[in-house]
């Protein structure tokens, strides 16, 4: 399949929230890229109490691949998945701080997997980011930082979300990163409930603190 191909199977015309699919990791993928397959530890996503509640969209903030893997099994369960990684590659031969190469691989490499899945045009998103994305520590001058931020055009407004039925986020993740928390501040400010596990223990309702002044973007 083609890179255009692969890119309209996660973001199918007609279909709600694909809008926010970024096409960053569908152009050019370098051809030494290597996918490793993800790290076991995480409960299938099915057992996690309320997680088919009406009204819920789900952010996965796991590292990359692993991210990917997780939202087929979302993808199973009725959700949209929703890509919203953003990272740049590296120029050919160089190293880098993120390693983009191997997100985008497995979008790929998962892409004939997802077209087998029915799925309907109106089911709530499951939005995948990438954990690593915000690795910014630089061993050497000459390694590329290709770090990078979720920021609120990345996701879809408090308003739409709302106005399309949402009224609950589960984020599924080791942490709450500081940038999704500014993210996630404003979705609350809207009436919608964060909830946040990291995969193997019940959802937990969270109240996001007012970021700082210095913090926001």
């Amino acid at each position: 399949m083609t890179d255009k191909e692969i890119y309209k199977i996660w973001a199918p015309t007609g279909a709600k929230w694909v809008d926010w699919v970024r096409p960053v990791p569908f152009m050019s993928l370098p051809e030494n890229t290597v996918l490793y397959g993800a790290s076991a530890g995480f409960l299938p996503l099915s057992d996690l109490p309320g997680i088919r509640e009406a009204g819920m969209a789900i952010i996965v903030d796991l590292p990359g691949t692993f991210s990917v893997q997780q939202g087929i099994e979302l993808a199973r369960m009725g959700y949209r998945p929703i890509p919203i990684f953003n990272g740049t590659f590296p120029q050919e031969g160089a190293r880098a701080t993120v390693d983009n190469g191997s997100v985008a691989m497995a979008l790929h490499r998962y892409a004939s997997e997802l077209a087998q899945i029915e799925i309907s045009k109106n089911a709530m998103p499951a939005f995948l980011l990438d954990s690593n994305r915000l690795h910014r520590y630089k061993m050497e001058i000459g390694l590329f930082d290709n770090s990078w931020d979720v920021y609120p055009q990345d996701v879809p407004s408090p308003e739409y979300l709302w106005d399309n039925g949402v009224r609950k986020i589960l984020v599924i993740g080791a942490e709450l990163s500081k940038d999704l928390k500014k993210l996630l501040y404003t979705f609350q400010k809207k009436g919608i409930d964060i909830l946040w596990t990291k995969g193997y223990e019940e959802p937990q309702k969270q109240r996001i603190a007012r970021p700082l002044f210095k913090d926001r973007n």
